[in-house]
């Protein structure tokens, strides 16, 4: 059975964010033979919340599942998306009263199921449910004939993310942390067959403070006088995470670290060569 390979973006942050996976996304889906690609959607809009028109833009790239965080609500047209797709998804352990789907089952390029869900963590950031109770509930309710399932765990704490990937691994096939925006060094296949990364990284300008201009939040700091932390505009990168995984068993076979910057994007976007790139060698 050949190897499934997903694409994760991590946090795209504002309009320089969804610009370059708009440009490299179509080139990379075909260059790598990407079967699935999903992306964390929540910074899309101005760097906080996603709108309709910011929805379209990544579908029309090629994102086929987007998970959101903590700012899933920020923006009044999130209501509009959850009408019209189930591909957009609230983190699975908000209350259960707030609106959205918090699973997608889509379907891959070569027609395997993947399962996809987040959850939110608890330390340093607002009060929510059990994640633990919370992907325990989810997975109870996917099918066993699912084999892929890939997690994002939207969390401040590289403790809450490490927890979850043990106690997902085994029965997943992916557990992937955003929210910090800093990719971490330290992905791999855990013991039952998760591939593991506890931040992807971000998606979008790397000129300032997590994707926000760094004058601006310094001048909030120093002063204490608070100010619009506008988007960056320069040094924008494309970073997330390629799991390949074996379709029939749901185990990770790989994940490589991605992250393309402006130099790899212009040569992504001039080469015209029909031949598949190995991601984990210099693009």
């Amino acid at each position: 059975m050949t190897p499934l390979k997903i694409l994760f973006i991590g946090d795209v942050v504002g309009a320089p964010g969804r610009k370059i996976v708009s440009q490299v996304l179509p080139r990379l889906i075909p260059r790598w033979g990407i079967g699935l690609a999903v992306c964390n959607a929540e910074n899309a809009a101005g760097g906080s919340g996603l709108t309709l028109r910011c929805h379209e833009e990544l579908v029309d790239a090629g994102v086929d599942v987007m998970t959101m965080g903590d700012h899933v609500y920020r923006k009044d047209e999130i209501h509009q998306i959850f009408d019209r797709t189930d591909r957009v998804l609230k983190p699975a352990n908000l209350s259960p009263d707030s609106p959205g789907p918090e699973l997608a089952l889509a379907e891959a390029r070569d027609g395997t199921v993947v399962a996809v869900f987040s959850v939110l963590g608890r330390t340093f950031m607002k009060p929510v449910d059990c994640p633990f109770r919370a992907v325990d509930r989810v997975l109870g309710g996917v099918e066993s004939s699912v084999r892929v399932v890939l997690v994002d765990v939207h969390a401040e704490a590289t403790s809450d993310k490490q927890l979850l990937g043990r106690y997902l691994d085994g029965r997943v096939s992916a557990v992937l942390g955003t929210h910090t925006h800093v990719a971490t060094a330290d992905e791999r296949i855990l013991p039952g067959g998760a591939a593991f990364q506890c931040d992807v990284g971000m998606t979008g300008p790397h000129d300032g403070i997590l994707g926000r201009r760094y004058d601006r939040v310094l001048s909030a700091t120093l002063t204490s006088v608070p100010t619009h932390f506008d988007v960056a505009s320069q040094d924008v990168r494309l970073n997330g995470a390629l799991v390949v995984v074996d379709p029939g068993t749901g185990r990770a076979l790989a994940i490589h670290r991605i992250s393309i910057g402006p130099e790899d994007a212009r040569r992504i976007l001039g080469d015209t060569s029909d031949q598949p790139a190995d991601p984990s060698s210099p693009i």
